[in-house]
């Protein structure tokens, strides 16, 4: 006795085939496949239509492919899948509140709880910045089924919001559920570099370092550090394997640039700073470094050009202001140079070496008054910073501003350049304490956890110290 299979219906006759193709991704095949199915179907195969919007995404053409899932939705309003996509494309498309509506309605739908709607969900809030509801989405996919991704999103969510300490919790969670994820690791040893225990970060990164010798992300974060104990050679050794892992990184570039900086190699720290400006023009922290390797090597013009385009990718950064004031002192342009020092100093209400080193201009124009001021409120600053963070005080920074208020007192008519030592110290006075105010312009970039943009505070730390030795041999 023979049994003859049924015949599939016309709709879904070559659903396995165009599957089989999808899955191969030899597209071509697969879209001549769907044109002949839905030109058959007179267009009212769903799965071809819902292959077709993936192929589309995956060809980038985003809004072709919503158009798609819309269809394949109207054509079976009860697929959830269907409705996931939707929610997806519209997610890629920036349409985050549209999204959540459509999540929303697939909620509705299921009989029970899905992780992915719930993580989606919060992932959606998170962009609009609504937190509150981004945390609760994510805890209650957290509590559905445990996944790394949303353990990440999390820490994110609570890095943004400044609660660093309970990213870190929620990072440890996650280690412990995945203890070989060598982006949880790479991202805890960030946020301990960001509170200060680099002991712990590390540690962290040499983990991760462990698991994934090549890590981009872990290299530059450990190579910091060991630029920020001068420790250049271990560092650009780590740069190496990452060059050949990722050899177009701009913050890998930039931090070479320094690292060579530190070993007064100026001209090779000049062409891989340019590299790293060449592949991310727009980086106002890479124009920054090579205003300072200029500044160091008293090519003021230079400078100037480097320091005013980080100025305008970075118009409320007063260090920026600070040391383009220098370079229009040396090119004796004390009116602008004035303005700079002003706008510096109504930016910058934390730093006190912006007022000290305006007090030292001031006292070399002449203008004694103005200088008294700068100097009282340099020291106002400083003592203000003493009880915050005692270690962060420089004791050249204070030994030049008691030496120059006893100038000042005594009334002494010789100028600030004419003493050797003064000039050194006056000079070098803006470059000592860029390296805290730019290392916190970069943690509040990088609120994120995510490996620094551009160089970590370690290099522009050890760029300003070579700058002050720089002045200081000439």
């Amino acid at each position: 006795m023979f049994y003859i299979a049924p015949e599939l219906s016309i709709f879904e006759r070559r659903n396995w085939l165009i599957h089989m193709h999808y899955l191969k991704k030899e597209f071509d095949a697969c879209k001549a496949l769907i044109k002949e199915q839905l030109a058959e179907t007179h267009g009212l195969c769903e799965y071809a239509i819902y292959v077709q919007g993936l192929i589309l995404r995956q060809e980038g053409k985003i809004q072709e492919s919503l158009e798609m899932f819309q269809k394949a939705s109207i054509l079976n309003p009860k697929n959830i899948d269907n409705l996931k996509q939707v929610a997806r494309s519209l997610f890629l498309l920036a349409r985050h509140k549209a999204a959540i509506e459509v999540y929303n309605e697939i909620s509705r739908q299921q009989t029970s709880v899905d992780w992915e709607v719930l993580h989606n969900q919060g992932i959606c809030y998170l962009y609009l910045k609504e937190f509150t509801k981004a945390k609760e989405y994510l805890k209650a996919a957290i509590d559905n089924n445990r996944h790394e991704i949303s353990y990440i999103h999390l820490g994110r969510v609570f890095a943004l919001e400044g609660n660093l300490q309970i990213a870190i919790d929620t990072y440890k969670q996650a280690l412990e559920f995945s203890p070989e994820n060598t982006e949880i690791m790479t991202t805890l040893g960030l946020l301990y570099i960001k509170i200060g225990q680099n002991q712990k970060a590390f540690e962290q990164l040499g983990q991760a370092l462990i698991y994934n010798p090549s890590n981009v992300k872990a290299i530059l974060a450990a190579g910091s550090m060991m630029q920020a104990h001068n420790d250049f050679d271990v560092a650009l050794m780590k740069y190496r394997i990452a060059a050949s892992v990722e050899p177009e990184s701009p913050p890998l570039w930039n931090n070479i640039g320094m690292c060579f900086f530190g070993k007064k190699k100026f001209v090779a720290a000049v062409s891989c700073l340019k590299r790293a400006a060449y592949l991310s023009p727009f980086k106002w922290k890479i124009m920054y470094n090579l205003g300072l390797v200029h500044l160091t090597m008293q090519q003021y013009a230079s400078a100037f050009h480097y320091l005013s385009a980080a100025i305008n990718l970075r118009p409320k950064f007063g260090q920026l202001y600070m040391l383009l004031a220098i370079c229009l002192t040396h090119l004796e342009d004390s009116n602008n140079a004035k303005k700079a020092y002003d706008q510096a100093c109504m930016l910058d209400n934390y730093d006190p070496l912006v007022n000290l080193d305006y007090a030292i201009a001031l006292y070399n124009w002449g203008d004694k008054r103005s200088a008294i001021k700068q100097l009282r409120l340099f020291e106002d600053k400083l003592t203000i910073l003493k009880e915050v963070k005692s270690n962060d005080v420089d004791p050249e920074m204070e030994e030049v501003g008691n030496r120059l208020n006893a100038m000042l007192q005594i009334g002494e008519t010789s100028s600030w350049k004419e003493t050797p030592s003064h000039k050194n110290e006056g000079l070098s006075s803006p470059a000592e304490p860029s390296a805290p105010s730019v290392s916190s312009e970069l943690d509040e970039q990088a609120n994120l956890p995510s490996p620094p943009s551009e160089s970590p505070s370690a290099s522009v730390d050890k760029s300003s110290e070579e700058k002050r030795s720089a002045v200081l041999s000439s």
